[in-house]
């Protein structure tokens, strides 16, 4: 039976979500082999995101059955503050399996996601969201220049097509630096991408004096919530290997999928101590010392001993109230 009434019926107001849920998924299973750097690479995404991103956000943690050290230093990481949801699968339910869940429930009017291996540059928020709510039919955008198979984009080249005031440019458009960094990071050898650069061309849209290459990434991007609840759910019968229905699914519903010539973002892969520059960030990030939002000015009632004294009040008042009466 309920004793005395729930003192939460007397609040008139909750707390308000932010425009933007910033999402990740993690899965570090074990912190040896091919993840034995994987700890300190997320700890550099987390890092970047917390020092680099202006914009309000809530940032949300799918862990996909970490190992337990892992785990810890989530917990540790939402208990300071840092992370506003943090959810724990006690199986690997995959990639896609976690995108069914997170853009299901994220609360946000945008979802932000990335992987856990992805560095953010300072500002990168705030210009790809602008970018979707300035560029009409954007339904995802990816924060750094990409080749992509015009196969997933062909919404997007439709669209061009219907629009006098843009246009479209094909070639080699993207310099091969920019692809290469993007592709070494992927565990890819020159020759191999050298020969794949050669055989594809990239798409540039441009439109109102703005320029984008046509393609996203399904490592990182920026979306508008509803169009990714448009798309589920996402087949989810392996870890990895189906993440392609979202670019699918994004595309046959109509939207422009886009990523910026700047680099916003960039992949880490599952190593910095081959990188100077990951080394260089990843000492500050190993540290973890997020810069965190100034605290609200405190008042009387904050007072630890005001408030000690004020609950020993509520609890002797209702043992009397209710309790007593039993």
């Amino acid at each position: 039976m309920r004793i005395g009434q729930n003192p939460a019926k007397a609040i008139d107001r909750v707390g308000q979500p932010q425009k933007v849920t910033l999402a990740v998924v993690n899965y570090i299973p074990f912190l040896s082999g091919y993840y034995g750097e994987s700890l300190d690479v997320l700890k550099l995404c987390l890092d970047s995101i917390w020092r680099n991103t202006e914009q309000p956000y809530d940032l949300l943690v799918f862990d996909n059955a970490s190992c337990v050290e892992v785990r810890q230093f989530l917990q540790g990481m939402y208990a300071q503050g840092n992370i506003q949801y943090l959810i724990l699968s006690d199986k690997n339910i995959g990639k896609s399996g976690a995108w069914n869940f997170i853009f299901g429930a994220a609360p946000g009017e945008y979802i932000a996601y990335a992987d856990n291996d992805v560095y953010f540059y300072p500002g990168w928020l705030s210009a790809l969201v602008k970018l979707l709510e300035t560029f009409p039919q954007v339904g995802m955008v990816t924060g750094m220049p990409l080749l992509n198979p015009e196969e997933f984009s062909t919404s997007t080249v439709e669209w061009v097509e219907r629009h006098p005031g843009a246009r479209l440019e094909r070639g080699h458009l993207l310099p091969w630096n920019d692809f290469w960094q993007h592709a070494g990071s992927l565990g890819n050898d020159e020759a191999t991408a050298r020969a794949f650069y050669e055989q594809h061309e990239s798409i540039r849209l441009s439109y109102q004096s703005q320029e984008y290459f046509v393609g996203a990434g399904h490592f990182q991007f920026v979306a508008p919530c509803k169009v990714l609840q448009q798309a589920l759910p996402f087949p989810s019968q392996r870890p990895m290997g189906q993440v392609r229905a979202l670019d699918v699914a994004i595309n046959r519903l109509g939207y422009l999928r886009l990523c910026t010539p700047r680099w916003w973002v960039r992949h880490l892969g599952n190593s910095i101590s081959g990188s100077q520059w990951a080394m260089e960030a990843g000492q500050a990030a190993t540290k973890i010392a997020p810069r965190l939002p100034a605290a609200p000015r405190r008042s009387f009632w904050d007072w630890k001993p005001i408030r000690k004294l004020l609950n020993l009040i509520h609890d002797r008042t209702f043992s009397i109230l209710y309790r007593q009466k039993k």
